[in-house]
């Protein structure tokens, strides 16, 4: 799936239609949203909305791509190298977990949850622009780490899955679903070390520590 380029992004037409949309979707979900109703939150014309994006399905991938680059730009979040494979590990994990809690990533998930099985080109957008980047990305990142002999990982792009779905668990589940409270940075942290401790012990290269 084709996303603009940066210098696309920059339209300001552009921008409220991104804009206008992610609203609309959160609010209404999107199967209740059309383009007509899009057109007119953003203030444009439906020559306008479709010039820039052929169809919901590519307006929706943008959104994605879009939240992804502002908050947790894929290429941007892998860590420095320092003697300690441990610390770079929970630089990384903390940044994805914070950004999966965020109020806009969180409503946006729910949004293709609920809808991408009455129509699967929403599930593909949110995928192919989200969770797949990252896989390529932090698995191309483990493979390097594993040539450099500070891991030792078979399979890179499924670690980097196992990494990312530890993250992913308790915590991140009552977030979804809106149980109170909201997590705090100490139990943010905690389920970042775990993942963490659990990687190593599976994919270090030398003893794992506690």
């Amino acid at each position: 799936m084709s996303i603009q380029s940066d210098a696309e992004t920059e339209s300001p037409k552009r921008q409220a239609i991104i804009s206008a949309a992610g609203e609309l979707f959160v609010a209404h979900g999107y199967g209740a949203v059309s383009m007509d109703a899009v057109a007119r939150a953003a203030g444009v014309s439906k020559a306008t909305l479709y010039a820039h994006f052929a169809s919901k399905d590519l307006l929706f991938a943008s959104i994605i791509s879009q939240a992804c680059r502002e908050s947790i730009a894929v290429a941007d979040i892998l860590p420095d190298p320092s003697s300690d494979i441990g610390d770079e590990l929970s630089a990384l994990g903390g940044r994805i977990l914070r950004f999966l809690l965020q109020d806009r990533a969180l409503a946006i998930h729910r949004v293709v949850i609920g809808e991408s099985i009455r129509f699967p080109e929403l599930g593909r957008a949110f995928y192919d622009n989200g969770p797949a980047v990252l896989r390529r990305v932090f698995g191309a990142w483990i493979a390097r780490q594993n040539a450099a002999g500070r891991l030792d990982v078979p399979e890179p792009e499924r670690a980097a899955d196992l990494f990312c779905g530890m993250l992913r668990t308790g915590l991140y589940l009552r977030a979804s679903l809106g149980i109170a409270p909201s997590p705090s940075e100490a139990e943010i942290d905690a389920t970042v070390a775990g993942a963490v401790t659990m990687f190593l012990r599976a994919y270090g290269s030398g003893p794992a520590t506690d």
